[in-house]
């Protein structure tokens, strides 16, 4: 139910309309683009700056505690197999999901045993709306 409700406001928020764009995904006036990074299975999604404003995006630097990495346990993203992720964004409106291992969880923090390295940006607020423009993609009707 959570998905669903991410998933239509995300649709609402990002709308073609909403951001004064004409629905073709991947266009300069389209408030999202997707595409896959050659030679892996993961996508580049770049924002607008405004649709990255709407959905309120925010990132907090992984930082290291000894040999482990540790991110904001809100940076923590779980897939339908229970698998772990978090998207990075290696610069300003571009995020990349990056697949974590989760060794504990502390408080608001995670403890990875494999993830992105100290000093990389993680979301901490928008992800679930990334997850949605990634594979839900935007549709005008």
């Amino acid at each position: 139910m959570r998905r669903s409700l991410i998933v239509i406001t995300l649709l609402v928020a990002l709308s073609p309309t909403a951001c004064g764009g004409s629905g073709d995904e991947g266009t300069p006036d389209s408030p999202a683009a997707v595409e896959q990074i050659s030679g892996t299975e993961l996508n580049r999604i770049t924002l607008t700056a405004e649709a990255a404003q709407r959905l309120d995006v925010q990132t907090a630097a992984a930082r290291s505690e000894g040999k482990r990495t540790v991110i904001p346990y809100a940076a923590v993203l779980y897939d339908p197999d229970g698998r772990t992720w978090t998207y990075t964004s290696p610069k300003q409106l571009v995020f990349v999901r990056k697949d974590i291992s989760v060794d504990r969880i502390d408080g608001d923090s995670a403890i990875l045993t494999a993830g992105p390295s100290a000093g990389t940006k993680v979301v901490t607020v928008g992800a679930d709306e990334l997850w949605g423009v990634e594979y839900g993609g935007i549709e005008e009707d």
